[in-house]
């Protein structure tokens, strides 16, 4: 009996010990994986802005980056990246943070516009749970690049961005899609349609 007590007892020592250590450690390790976060966060939307930025950059040069060149404004309560290259200057680019629902999951992203908030420059979908080498490809350059140079609406000013079929013909407001991943694509042009509806708010 009287063993079976001192196991029990230094079994709750052991994980009483081992908690304390283990949130100790969390706390010690949480700005760093604040500033982490915060690096990758910054790299994505410098991406889709298409900035300038070293083949290998560290946090501290990405924030740097992100720092003398990117405004952080709010208009009509949705915050938008001004992106300023020299520093101060003409707004080059603006960038928006996207976010809705996934197949498997919420995707979030920023897509990055030129001054008329109609002209894509470039996208990232960083943060999504879609099935990888299907639809978890909206997170590739190959799929993502494609979205450079196109417009939110139609030739003609009508609203619709359109993920299309592989190797189907697109044009100013559509990309290829993805192979057995057209739900994931669905998913993505609600997201690009909730977006410019978004900016009306704005423009």
């Amino acid at each position: 009996m009287k063993n079976s007590v001192r196991v029990i007892v230094f079994s709750i020592a052991l994980a009483v010990v081992c908690s304390a250590l283990l949130a100790g450690v969390s706390l010690f390790t949480a700005p760093f994986r604040n500033a982490n976060e915060k690096a990758e966060e910054v790299h994505n939307i410098l991406g889709a802005l298409n900035a300038q930025i070293p083949a290998e950059p560290s946090a501290a040069q990405l924030l740097d980056i992100f720092e003398k060149q990117v405004e952080v404004v709010d208009r009509s309560g949705i915050s938008l990246y001004e992106f300023r290259p020299g520093g101060g200057g003409n707004i080059e680019a603006i960038a928006v943070p996207v976010k809705g629902p996934g197949l498997w999951g919420p995707i979030e992203g920023v897509v990055a516009l030129e001054p008329d908030l109609e002209t894509i420059r470039g996208v990232r979908f960083f943060k999504q749970e879609e099935t990888p080498g299907l639809g978890g490809e909206i997170g590739a350059l190959w799929f993502q690049e494609q979205f450079a140079g196109k417009k939110l609406r139609s030739a003609d000013g009508k609203p619709g961005f359109r993920i299309l079929k592989p190797s189907a013909e697109t044009d100013i407001n559509s990309v290829d899609g993805i192979t057995g991943a057209t739900m994931t694509s669905d998913k993505v042009a609600a997201i690009m349609d909730s977006l410019a509806a978004m900016l009306e708010k704005v423009r």
